[in-house]
């Protein structure tokens, strides 16, 4: 699984012009399903995610986890995140895995964030077209890929 976390003020997800989710102080998880990905992955990632210290403390050093700021997570099925660039013009994405495969462990990841304790946790419509509005905070943007563990 791959993910592209950007740190948030405010986030919202809006998919037919109707807002779908949103949420102040947090994260926007990106989240691409590749092929061979499984349950475990889903949790390995959400664990690393909830972990993450990238949140200011007193001082202005990134030393707080997304639970100790109590912030939300807006989680966004993107599987563009697994695009093939490498030749052409036109990404291919024969790495992702199929949406019978990849909504399933979408919704586990959101789940896994929130059993976890992170609150609210927001989700996107998996498969439709979405617009993400998010102010981005720093701006800190991590990419996460659990194959590169």
């Amino acid at each position: 699984m791959r993910a592209l976390i950007q740190r948030v003020e405010r986030a919202e997800v809006r998919s037919s012009g109707e807002s779908v989710s949103s949420i102040g102080i947090g994260l926007v998880v990106l989240v691409g399903v590749g092929r061979g990905d499984d349950e475990a992955t889903a949790d390995a990632l959400a664990r690393r995610i909830v972990e993450l210290r990238i949140f200011r403390d007193e001082a202005g050093k990134t030393n707080r986890s997304i639970l100790d700021v109590a912030g939300g997570a807006l989680v966004v099925s993107q599987f563009t995140l697994f695009a093939d660039t490498s030749r052409g013009r036109r990404p291919g994405f024969t790495s992702a895995a199929p949406p019978e495969v990849a909504e399933p462990l979408y919704k586990r990841l959101a789940a896994r964030l929130s059993e976890a304790g992170v609150e609210p946790v927001g989700m996107g419509v998996f498969g439709a077209e979405m617009a993400v509005e998010l102010v981005n905070d720093g701006p800190f943007t991590l990419w996460l890929d659990t194959a590169a563990r």
